[in-house]
């Protein structure tokens, strides 16, 4: 006999007899957590200390830190182990063209997955570790071939091979990790903290970038590290891992997880909470008398310790890329549009910061980087590119402000203004940029390249908590549960995420063509162009929740 939703209510104390059960001091606690989940079937989290939510964005800033590191080295590091030019773009497509299609199927099996230790912390650790691989190929795989190979045509053949594999590796699981962080952090917070935490994200995100690139701006050839190891490179790849292991484990320890396990193919049910930071299930319930009564009604669960998909239907169990495709096809009409205007965004970003440093270097002083090493020319397009270098930790900088900024502006203008801002400050800050290219100006601009990031980082999972927030009130006032819906929130934040693959595919396949044909002044331009189309979009087509 499988226990009903109407046999599970009416199985439970009242809540006098469970608060004379509980004689502790988180007595009351369990009794409000019991509550909830009798009037609502699904556990309500109960609020987060500023501390917890500080130690769940650790994972930022270690992503961040780690990707400031590739920005500033791994064109050097491409171009010191003879990578043909041809080979560029395939480089950046591969990626993007994997996350693109993947993610969804991960933020889809994340939703269902029934490992004890949470649904998305598994997700995260092994991307974590991922990363970690991806950095250390492409900053030491030249010295580990080396070390292998003594051949000088097969050690150049091989390092190139192993290059390309970490940058892939790196970039697709650094893509791939945020969404599973944002849908863990809607998972464990109420939607106060999850508003804190996104701003919390956003903050150290741009932190991290900072502390990245002036770590890649020092010189360390000079340091104990420098003459310890074999190469600058090395030095690096040392203070990356380390800041990234320590982010991440802080991260993966803020907030435990409630797990999800599954009874039959219609009933899911939740841990709930019954001490600070430890949970129990139903079942270890039963065991403590509260639900003795219907025990042998009770269907065995999956057994919790690996990562498992609900058993169900059969289509449940064989989760597609066509049936996946389908789902995010199904999305309400305001999912889509939200979609579609990150995809303007992160479009508008990128094409901006991809070649910014180029642009700082060939336009605004006038160098070329094919001029022969010794020349003027060569010399003045290398301080050019310095100081780009200085103006993208301007961006993460105040990115970081504005992040806190944020919190301030929101009661007053709302989550659509800030939207709005966000794009139209980038919009007209590229656009003097490419109009009027001038050093002390263009730096000065970097600083709206930062509004822009936070903007990005928030605003758009805000707005996709904001619809499950109303999806589940709609779904308390019509009498059903309010976590039983089709999508989860890590497919959808997922869908989100796409986009940013979506926009680099984009960017892979012409921004480069438009480069060499005009210049690099044209990838300012252009920037300015999408986002003040994306502005537009932002205002008249995306749904935002009064």
């Amino acid at each position: 006999m499988t226990l009903t939703k109407e046999s599970f209510y009416g199985a439970l104390p009242p809540p006098s007899e469970v608060a004379k059960a509980n004689m502790d001091s988180t007595g009351d606690k369990e009794e409000a957590v019991l509550q909830s989940l009798t009037r609502t079937g699904a556990m309500v989290p109960r609020k987060r200390a500023v501390g917890r939510l500080v130690m769940h964005s650790m994972a930022m800033f270690g992503r961040e830190f780690c990707y400031a590191v590739e920005a500033a080295f791994v064109t050097p590091v491409l171009l010191s182990v003879g990578l043909p030019k041809n080979l560029y773009s395939l480089v950046w497509l591969i990626s993007p063209v994997l996350g693109f299609v993947l993610q969804p199927v991960v933020g889809s099996a994340s939703d269902h997955c029934t490992c004890s230790w949470g649904r998305r912390r598994p997700y995260i650790l092994g991307l974590g570790i991922i990363m970690l691989l991806g950095m250390a190929l492409y900053l030491n795989g030249d010295v580990m071939i080396s070390a292998f190979i003594g051949e000088r045509d097969k050690q150049r053949t091989w390092a190139i091979v192993i290059t390309m594999l970490g940058v892939v590796l790196f970039d697709f699981a650094a893509d791939f990790i945020d969404g599973p962080i944002k849908a863990y952090l809607f998972d464990v917070c109420s939607h106060q903290d999850k508003e804190k935490g996104l701003h919390y994200h956003a903050l150290l995100t741009g932190l991290g970038g900072a502390l990245g690139y002036l770590t890649g701006a020092m010189d360390w050839s000079q340091t104990v590290l420098g003459y310890s190891l074999a190469s600058e490179f090395q030095v690096i790849f040392f203070f990356a891992a380390l800041v990234f292991l320590i982010c991440l484990t802080v991260h993966l320890r803020s907030i435990p997880e409630v797990p999800l396990r599954y009874e039959n193919e219609e009933t899911k049910f939740l841990l709930e909470v019954t001490e600070s930071y430890k949970y129990s299930s139903i079942e270890e319930e039963l065991k403590n008398s509260y639900l003795k009564s219907t025990c042998t009604e009770v269907k065995a669960a999956p057994k919790p310790g690996k990562c498992a998909v609900a058993s169900g239907t059969e289509d449940q169990r064989q989760m597609t890329l066509k049936s996946l495709l389908k789902t995010l096809l199904s999305m309400p009409s305001h999912y889509r549009y939200l979609c579609v205007s990150h995809l303007f965004g992160w479009m508008a970003f990128l094409s901006n910061m991809l070649f910014f440093t180029d642009f700082m270097g060939q336009v605004v002083y006038q160098g070329s980087p094919y001029a022969p090493h010794n020349s003027t020319l060569y010399l003045t397009y290398k301080t050019g590119v310095e100081v780009g270098c200085w103006g993208l930790c301007i961006n993460a900088i105040s990115s970081s402000v504005y992040s806190y900024l944020q919190k301030i502006l929101l009661p007053y203008i709302g989550l659509k203004g800030l939207y709005f801002i966000g794009y139209l400050l980038f919009g007209l800050g590229t656009g003097l940029i490419g109009l009027f290219p001038n050093v002390y100006s263009t730096l000065t601009l970097c600083s709206l390249f930062g509004v822009m990031s936070s903007t990005l980082y928030t605003v758009p999972f805000h707005l996709i908590a904001e619809y499950h927030r109303e999806e589940e009130s709609l779904k308390l006032q019509d009498g059903e549960q309010a976590g039983e819906h089709g999508r989860g929130k890590g497919i959808d934040c997922a869908a989100l995420t796409c986009m940013v693959q979506l926009a680099q595919i984009i960017l892979g396949v012409g921004l480069g063509l438009l480069v060499s044909v005009a210049g690099s002044a044209v990838t300012v331009i252009s920037a300015s162009m999408v986002a003040l189309i994306g502005c537009c979009f932002v205002a008249f087509c995306v749904r935002y929740v009064e």
